[in-house]
């Protein structure tokens, strides 16, 4: 039942947001309507005359324009009627246009609490414009207690979601994709189901997996797939791939937010952030390959991101869950002066030098770190230094330095001859690594020097190296736990004593954590309260 009484007892401004459909919008346009006393007189005297009923009417102080909303049914009859009240002003130029927009809807806002409450409209406003829904026209009385907006119909459903949920009424939906479910999305998947409950009961906030893409299948659905069901999914119902379908799909017009997660290493999958993020669609990836791919394309997707507002996030790019891209930023932002980045960024080398100390072959600890999962499948991806030298040009990027990949000083393990064979030769012949390095930790521990595989990032010089160091071993290098990443940013306050980032750089549910940690602050920026 309901309860009436004389003083509402209520800590929300709106009492309820509606909307109405099948409505078209009318624009009469022109210079000659400018101080000229009696225009809105003829203007809505000859609607009335005809019989023709007003929804909505909005006029800017300028008067150079009076617009407003009627039935779609009466749009054709409409613009008859205001042609012909205004027949010797078209023809003179005073007025110069009569425009009828079809397949609009109105939304409006109301509630007593909204009056004299600062900041209503902006949330209305901010809350359309975060969903990515174009205000067409705005209309608000002076009691304050209605705001009316005039929005594409296609929208209607995602806009009132988006204002709804921007006063805390329901929860934030968002629509999620995840495109490559390996060994960190599957387990990013995992840390999601434990988690969906408290999402929703605490921070109001509904993640629902509408779409899952591998690279042989796809699944979807207009609800939500279970976070873990999703193989079920793909088995019982998975189509083929198509990447345009499941952006559409993942992109409904009737929902609110869309975020696509990309937990593959893919650089045909990187090259259509620019399309998403230019559509409204928000990402959120550990995927190296944009950031650290050609230059073309990380300008193309920072200008997509940015014309249509759209977020971005990737701090698990470098360093998996550490705060090394935010830690970047925050100095950045707040004046500080970076002058030198170095640091291990890579987990799987982090472990094997930190290891071998020469009283087993360099091959055995490789096949070691391999079976204990430190490795990737293919060792030499990790070998190579390419990952690390990456990580290095994405820092560079957030450091504002037009780095590509192939400005990079690269020292890899892996010598031309064992780099075009299979995975199999290359682990049969793995042993052909021993010798030089076995020469290599020889030489430095002769000096009292340990190995470690370090990047460095020099801003006066823009110089960028990625190798085999040796280092004392009061290093701070010399001294982390087996698969840490560390980081020492050299800043112009951080000068004499470095400012250290340092933890777990590798496995998948630490990189899962940065990646979902990223998600939270997408639905922050959407307006949740976390």
């Amino acid at each position: 039942g309901s309860v009436i009484s004389e003083t509402p007892n209520s800590i929300h401004p709106v009492k309820g947001i509606t909307s109405i459909d099948g409505v078209a919008l009318v624009n009469v346009e022109g210079a000659g309507m400018i101080g000229v006393p009696g225009t809105a007189q003829r203007l809505f005297g000859a609607l009335r005359e005809d019989g023709i009923s007003v929804i909505l009417i909005s006029q800017g102080s300028s008067e150079h324009s009076i617009c407003f909303a009627i039935p779609h049914a009466e749009a054709e009859r409409t613009a008859r009627t205001v042609r012909h009240a205004f027949h010797a002003e078209l023809n003179g130029g005073q007025i110069q246009n009569v425009d009828v927009v079809r397949g609009c809807s109105i939304l409006s806002v109301v509630g007593d609490g909204m009056a004299g409450t600062p900041g209503v409209a902006a949330q209305v406003f901010g809350s359309l414009g975060a969903a990515g829904v174009n205000v067409r026209a705005i209309a608000q009385g002076s009691s304050e207690r209605n705001i009316s907006v005039v929005i594409d119909e296609r929208q209607t459903t995602k806009a009132l979601r988006s204002v709804h949920a921007g006063f805390y009424l329901s929860p934030h939906t968002i629509s999620l994709g995840i495109i490559g479910p390996g060994a960190v999305g599957s387990v990013l998947l995992e840390q999601l189901a434990s988690q969906t409950d408290r999402l929703t009961r605490d921070f109001h906030i509904d993640l629902r997996l509408r779409g899952v893409m591998t690279t042989r299948a796809m699944a979807l659905s207009d609800t939500a797939i279970p976070f873990d069901a999703w193989r079920d999914a793909l088995k019982d119902g998975g189509k083929a791939p198509d990447m345009l379908r499941f952006e559409d799909h993942i992109n409904a017009e009737y929902l609110p937010h869309a975020v696509i997660l990309d937990c593959s290493a893919s650089e045909e999958v990187a090259g259509q952030y620019p399309r998403w993020l230019g559509e409204g669609i928000h990402v959120v990836t550990p995927n190296k390959r944009a950031n650290s791919g050609p230059l073309d394309l990380y300008d193309e997707l920072h200008e997509a991101r940015r014309a249509a507002g759209s977020h971005y996030l990737y701090e698990a790019t470098v360093g998996a869950g550490l705060p090394i891209i935010q830690t970047l930023r925050d100095l950045r932002e707040t004046g500080d002066d970076i002058r030198r980045i170095e640091g291990i960024f890579s987990g799987t080398l982090a472990y094997l030098f930190n290891v071998w100390d020469g009283g087993q072959s360099f091959s055995e600890v490789v096949r070691v770190a391999k079976a204990n999962g430190y490795t990737e499948p293919d060792p030499r991806d990790d070998l190579s230094g390419t990952d690390v030298a990456r990580k290095l040009v994405i820092l560079g990027r957030e450091m504002g330095l037009r780095l590509e990949l192939s400005d990079v000083e690269l020292e890899g393990l892996i010598p031309k001859s064992l780099s075009a064979c299979n995975v199999d030769e290359f682990m049969s012949r793995l042993n052909e690594l021993d010798a030089p390095m076995l020469k290599r930790l020889e030489a430095a521990k002769k000096k009292g020097k340990v190995l470690r595989y370090v990047a460095a990032l020099e801003a006066a010089s823009e110089r960028a190296t990625v190798g085999l160091v040796e280092l004392d071993r009061t290093h701070p290098f010399a001294n982390i736990n087996l698969t840490d990443n560390i980081v020492r940013f050299i800043t112009s306050r951080y000068d004499k004593n470095p400012l250290v980032v340092q933890g777990p750089g590798a496995g998948p549910a630490v990189t899962a954590g940065g990646v979902f940690a990223d998600l939270l602050r997408v639905c922050a920026y959407l307006g949740a309260k976390l």
